[in-house]
């Protein structure tokens, strides 16, 4: 195996294999089919030291922990709901802290003789950033500040940690829901390569189409999406009908206001099955009234979307109140019933620590990142 030209900074000297595509794989090994090989120990069987793929000469997984980590990221914290979400803590190799979430969205159906006739359905949230540089109002995340982008290999093996801790085996399908910390389309170009090793059919093989990129709708970046044609689905953080309210809510918004996002979506290559999906978190007094229902409808119109309507989760610190459900329904009742389809987003894991940012903020508390933080810059 040649070495590789660039290391990885959060791999302590060594490359994140997480990182690597099969062709970039190929490349580097001494026999293009080991690069399958490898695949299959990392995504089919979730192995974790080299020392244990037996098919590969001894030598060659001597030479592959030398140059190569595997197990980047450390479980330091788990919660578990009573609706069976579990949300992950994890530590990079450098120190930092993020999150990831596992949703069960539907338990396995059985019928009266025990045969399975649907099985679960699981939706992890995958974080592509260590804390987030957009600043929203209203997000946990914000409070931590910015640290890094999550490389791509720290990207992917959140995925296979996931599923390594539910047991769920390779061909069991999930979805992805890059909606965790951080604005996925500031961290583009590790974005981009991870969902196509996700997608590879010789690893964990999660179609585009099971892949949706949650962005607070960065314009330029959506157009960009478009171009690359890998068939993921789109999701819009909205939230608000006007600039006015939406940049005191999304101060990102002063740049890329709400027409710039409208026109990028209308741009953006959909499957003709799929819709493109607004989310909009809905916050007590502040846009949970018909007026803005009427505007949402207006804002709309032409494209095929669907609109998830979500109720804000209360956190520590928060200046917002979560809505009444009785407007809330009123608010979903009046969009479906002119033809735009309205969800309102079941609440998962509400008795943990429900808000993105919060089970960090519980075990690494903001003063000692920071300090970890500026320690670390000034040993720079």
């Amino acid at each position: 195996m040649r070495e590789s030209k660039e290391k990885s900074p959060e791999s302590n000297g060594k490359e994140n294999i997480y990182g690597f595509s099969l062709q970039d794989l190929q490349v580097v090994c001494q026999q293009p089919y080991q690069a399958k090989q490898i695949y299959n120990w990392l995504y089919t069987r979730y192995e974790k030291d080299f020392e244990n793929m037996s098919n590969l000469p001894k030598e060659f997984r001597k030479t592959l922990h030398e140059l190569y980590s595997v197990d980047n990221l450390k479980l330091i914290a788990q919660e578990e709901s009573s609706d069976g979400t579990k949300k992950y803590l994890f530590q990079t190799r450098d120190g930092h802290t993020f999150e990831s979430v596992c949703i069960k969205m539907r338990d396995k159906k059985l019928d009266e003789n025990g045969k399975i006739i649907e099985g679960e359905k699981y939706t992890f949230c995958i974080s592509s950033q260590i804390g987030c540089k957009v600043g929203c109002a209203f997000c946990f995340t914000a409070k931590g500040g910015f640290v890094r982008d999550l490389s791509c290999g720290e990207i992917v093996e959140q995925v296979v940690n996931l599923k390594k801790l539910n047991d769920l085996p390779a061909e069991k399908r999930v979805n992805i829901v890059y909606m965790g910390m951080g604005e996925p389309l500031n961290n583009f170009d590790n974005l981009i390569k991870a969902i196509k090793i996700l997608s590879n059919l010789d690893g964990l093989s999660i179609s585009p189409k099971r892949q949706t990129i949650s962005t607070s709708g960065i314009s330029p970046r959506i157009h960009d999406l478009g171009k690359q044609n890998l068939g993921v689905q789109l999701a819009i953080s909205l939230h608000a009908v006007d600039d006015a309210l939406r940049s005191k809510l999304i101060p990102m918004n002063k740049t890329y206001n709400i027409k710039s996002i409208i026109d990028a979506v209308r741009a953006f290559p959909i499957d003709t099955r799929k819709r493109v999906m607004f989310e909009y978190l809905v916050i007590k007094d502040i846009n949970d009234d018909i007026s803005s229902a009427k505007k949402l409808l207006s804002l709309l119109n032409g494209i095929k979307a669907k609109v998830n309507l979500i109720l804000f989760n209360p956190h520590s610190g928060a200046k917002f109140e979560r809505p009444e459900m009785e407007k809330v329904r009123m608010f979903a009742d009046f969009l479906t019933s002119r033809g735009l389809l309205t969800t309102i987003r079941e609440s998962k894991g509400i008795d943990i620590s429900a808000a993105c940012g919060q089970l960090r903020e519980k075990k690494c508390p903001r003063k000692k990142q920071f300090k970890r933080i500026s320690s670390r810059s000034v040993s720079r």
